[in-house]
């Protein structure tokens, strides 16, 4: 029989975090809102703030506190454990996030798990008297929980829960890696101009003996070009993005056709894989295929690097997003890997931070001027190259992604079974 309680009977601790004084460096971390999702921390996005003489003891976060992000239409709702915490430092949220705190680790862990599986349903739990809306803690609070009372069971769940989520956490490493090595190699081929020297390329310097070594620094021929202000190799040619990619390629989706969806909430400022897209009706919004890459237009989050991938749509499928993403798609051959680190690269992004308009807050990038950055085109077989050699990269990313969202329903799933008896460990 299952043990129904009301989240807030398990809490002993609850508030709201501070509203910090940032500073460049410090031994105290601000975790913000950007900070949680998929039910994890990202440091990457935290700040500092040296104010600690002002800050109560209690809003210093602890190991086994749950964390929810308290305000924002798509982001409220969101929590994350507290599995550790950083040995040199310590950490307080913004006063956008909710700290709740429950005595016993392993109780605390199964609840936030079980709130995880229910984030759309917190998320409906808005007062929008503010600008940005603000989640009714008393809602979620009067929530009712399945949440065992047996401590051995607890003990048991959460063994299974930290198993599941240090798979999830290994593959989000090795995406992180190929990431990194794969923007390594973007830079040394198409920045310095390192790339390969290829077979033809080494006959016509009369040099054979060159052939896989890099083009720059082996001697590699530069011409100087006014138009970039810089040397580019020999034989590469100068253009825009739209010489390359399709800027907004026309697909058709008729209206209230059910269709996957991916909305700018679902696409990463760090990586590139999106979440798992959601299925509704279509009603407008710019329309990709797999292998497209969408790049948030509108500020705050192109100055973010809200950049994604498109790759876990059905196959042959079309899907839809929000009306303030630009798509670009490679002409006449993919360019997928290619267009994905260009898309993030400090170049693209301050040419296309320098040409949005529109009044404070709500400035875009038009699809047209993206369309007229300008660059360095590489010849059509070192772009082959390099799809063949990175494309197998993303194409781990993305299975690991869809590992995760499978190891992530898994737990979503089991979690209550085991809760409520349907499913005993070892069946």
């Amino acid at each position: 029989m299952t043990d129904w309680r009301r989240v807030g009977d398990l809490v002993s601790f609850s508030g709201k975090g501070i509203t910090p004084k940032y500073v460049e460096k410090s031994s105290i971390i601000v975790l913000n809102q950007k900070c949680i999702r998929n039910n994890r921390i990202d440091y990457s996005f935290s700040r500092f703030t040296n104010d600690e003489k002002s800050i109560s003891e209690t809003k210093f976060i602890q190991i086994g506190d749950i964390l929810f992000n308290s305000t924002g239409q798509g982001t409220a709702g969101r929590c994350a454990f507290v599995k550790d915490l950083p040995s040199e430092n310590r950490v307080v949220v913004d006063s956008h996030i909710l700290i709740v705190r429950i005595p016993d680790y392993n109780e605390a862990l199964c609840l936030c798990s079980e709130l995880h599986s229910k984030e759309s349903l917190i998320q409906s739990f808005m007062d929008g008297s503010t600008g940005q809306g603000e989640l009714d803690k008393i809602r979620v609070f009067n929530l009712l929980t399945s949440l065992t009372s047996d401590q051995d069971l607890q003990k048991i769940i959460s063994s299974l829960i930290i198993d599941l989520d240090q798979k999830i956490d290994i593959n989000n490493q090795i995406n992180n890696e190929l990431e990194s090595i794969a923007k390594l190699i973007y830079d040394y081929w198409f920045v310095q101009f390192d790339f390969p020297i290829s077979a033809e390329q080494a006959k016509a310097m009369s040099k054979p003996k060159l052939e896989g070594r890099p083009y720059k620094s082996s001697g590699g021929k530069m011409e100087w070009s006014d138009e970039l202000k810089r040397e580019i190799p020999e034989r590469w040619g100068v253009g825009s993005l739209s010489d390359l990619f399709q800027i907004n390629p026309k697909e058709s989706l008729s209206k209230n056709t059910e269709a996957q969806y991916i909305g700018m909430t679902s696409v990463p400022a760090r990586g590139y894989m999106t979440e798992i897209p959601k299925r509704k009706p279509f009603g407008g919004g710019m329309k990709f295929r797999n292998n497209d890459v969408v790049v948030a237009r509108i500020t705050p989050c192109l100055e973010n690097g809200k950049t994604a991938l498109i790759t876990l749509l059905d196959d042959n499928q079309i899907g839809f997003g929000s009306t303030e993403f630009i798509v670009l798609r490679g002409k006449e051959r993919d360019l997928s890997s290619f267009a994905s680190i260009l898309a993030r690269s400090d170049t693209f992004r301050k040419y296309a931070i320098s040409k949005m308009t529109g009044t404070s807050g709500r400035k875009r990038l038009n699809g047209d001027s993206a369309g007229l950055f300008k660059l360095a085109i590489p010849t059509a077989s070192l772009l082959d190259d390099f799809e063949y050699v990175i494309k197998p990269f993303f194409d781990k990313m993305t299975s690991n992604a869809k590992e995760n969202q499978e190891l992530s329903s898994l737990r979503d799933w089991l979690l209550p079974m085991l809760m409520n008896g349907q499913v005993r460990m070892g069946e």
